[in-house]
């Protein structure tokens, strides 16, 4: 990557984004290119980006973006939008009015390099510094940490949507392992229907009682299926799959079975009998993504622990 500096703000940017913005609140991202100006250097991240291949994004440019988004609570799909679309973005980008923006994936590609070149906290550091040598927060101070969260790159599950595709994975699993032991263990074209395709591919029942109907479904076929596992007959160590132990603690955490004279009984946990969101998992395929929430804020990833001061 041969570093560059930042493009001025184009001229007729500059008129229509003043003009728009004196319309309310003057736009974060526009006080940031006026006030702190090329806050991010093309060349402060030359070790994450080589020199060879077709020119990209500047990674300066993103790590603004990063930062805005972050500021502003935006998805990626969101902030390549405002990029596309918003005058504050182009201003504070430098860029033309007619600029198309970048694919919702530029953003996660530029985090993922960061992160495998350990510059994660690159763009925290140089922004404390320019506001520290700007006189915007003191250098110094008591160190503390605070909690940050990063969104996890899997879909977003309710719990019908989840039941059924940990359900479906380990019924994967199992195939790839077993498929003799499969084949007499479960009903193979029933489940083959029910359990087939992946959950994003088609609409569950918009009725309530349908959908509690398919969710109790699920849980017995899961239960039936942990039991064929763990019976004296099946080989031992079918029951250590990582997608059967995801199996497992997902139906922990969303089923209980009681025993009476009619018979065992199925039933899905109230909302209130829960695992709290940090234990509960939130994905059969990623085991560390768990709920999360802060400030009134909802998201499904992890939380990581950075450094502050006061």
């Amino acid at each position: 990557m041969q570093p560059r500096p930042w493009p001025k703000v184009p001229e007729l940017t500059a008129q229509v984004a003043r003009a728009v913005a004196a319309r309310g609140p003057y736009p974060l991202a526009m006080r940031v290119r006026d006030e702190l100006g090329e806050l991010f250097a093309d060349a402060e991240f030359a070790e994450a980006f080589g020199s060879r291949g077709r020119p990209g994004w500047s990674p300066g440019q993103l790590a603004l973006v990063t930062v805005l988004q972050f500021a502003e609570n935006l998805t990626d799909r969101a902030a390549a939008h405002r990029v596309r679309y918003g005058m504050d973005l182009k201003y504070a980008l430098g860029l033309e009015l007619d600029d198309p923006g970048f694919d919702t994936s530029v953003l996660s590609e530029f985090r993922t390099r960061l992160v495998g070149h350990g510059m994660e906290e690159k763009a925290l550091d140089l922004l404390l510094t320019v506001l520290r040598d700007r006189g915007l927060v003191k250098a110094g101070g008591r160190q503390r940490t605070d909690s940050t969260r990063v969104l996890a790159a899997v879909r977003d599950l309710n719990r019908l949507e989840l039941a059924g595709e940990t359900l479906r994975a380990a019924l994967e699993a199992l195939t790839c392992a077993a498929p003799d032991w499969r084949a007499g263990a479960v009903p193979v074209r029933e489940w083959a229907e029910r359990y087939g395709p992946r959950t994003h591919s088609w609409h569950p029942p918009a009725s309530t009682s349908k959908r509690e109907e398919m969710a109790l479904v699920y849980g017995q076929d899961g239960f039936a299926l942990l039991e064929a596992v763990h019976a004296p007959g099946a080989p031992t160590w079918l029951r250590e799959l990582p997608a059967v132990q995801v199996l497992r603690t997902m139906w922990v955490h969303n089923y209980h079975r009681t025993v009476t004279e009619a018979g065992t009984e199925v039933k899905r946990r109230e909302s209130r009998d829960l695992p709290p969101g940090r234990l509960r998992l939130a994905s059969p395929y990623d085991t560390d993504t768990h709920y999360g929430l802060k400030q009134g804020s909802w998201w499904t990833g992890y939380k990581i622990q950075t450094p502050t001061t006061q």
